[in-house]
């Protein structure tokens, strides 16, 4: 919250709320108001606070900063956003490499079903070979889908 901010950005300066009130051309009542939540600063005096803490306003007035002490930089959201985009691309390609394997076996078993028999001959599970191939497809796109759609 913006009143807690403030009061946070104000400690760490070490100055009262007389000592910024003075520096900023305001009220120290002013300065009680915001710092309790009872009042919000105009554009104009959250500017002379932000001048005066030495920091950006976003860096006042963000929620996200709220999370943090104020000795501690806001947190990234690129990275939140890198992580997300990441997954996002490995989703793709799991869900195209599924869908490739699937039109592949699909294409192998038209043009040669003697390749497709020696791939069935070949597995060692009670499923044929080309029900193991179909169900890793499957499940490739299923967790492609999963990374796709997860929100965060």
């Amino acid at each position: 919250m913006l009143s807690e901010r403030i009061y946070e950005f104000r400690r760490k300066s070490g100055l009262s709320q007389e000592q910024l009130a003075e520096k900023i051309g305001v009220s120290r009542q002013s300065i009680s108001k915001w710092e309790s939540g009872t009042s919000t600063p105009e554009l104009e005096k959250l500017l002379a606070l932000s001048e005066c803490f030495n920091i950006t306003l976003d860096e006042l007035v963000r929620e996200e900063a709220g999370n943090q002490g104020p000795d501690e930089p806001p947190q990234k959201a690129e990275g939140a956003r890198g992580s997300k985009a990441m997954e996002m691309k490995v989703g793709i390609g799991l869900c195209l490499a599924g869908a490739v394997c699937l039109i592949l076996s699909g294409i192998m078993m038209v043009i040669s079903p003697g390749a497709a028999e020696r791939f069935n001959a070949a597995s060692m599970i009670t499923l044929n070979g080309s029900g193991v191939m179909l169900i890793l497809c499957v499940l490739s796109m299923v967790i492609g889908l999963i990374l796709i759609l997860r929100k965060k």
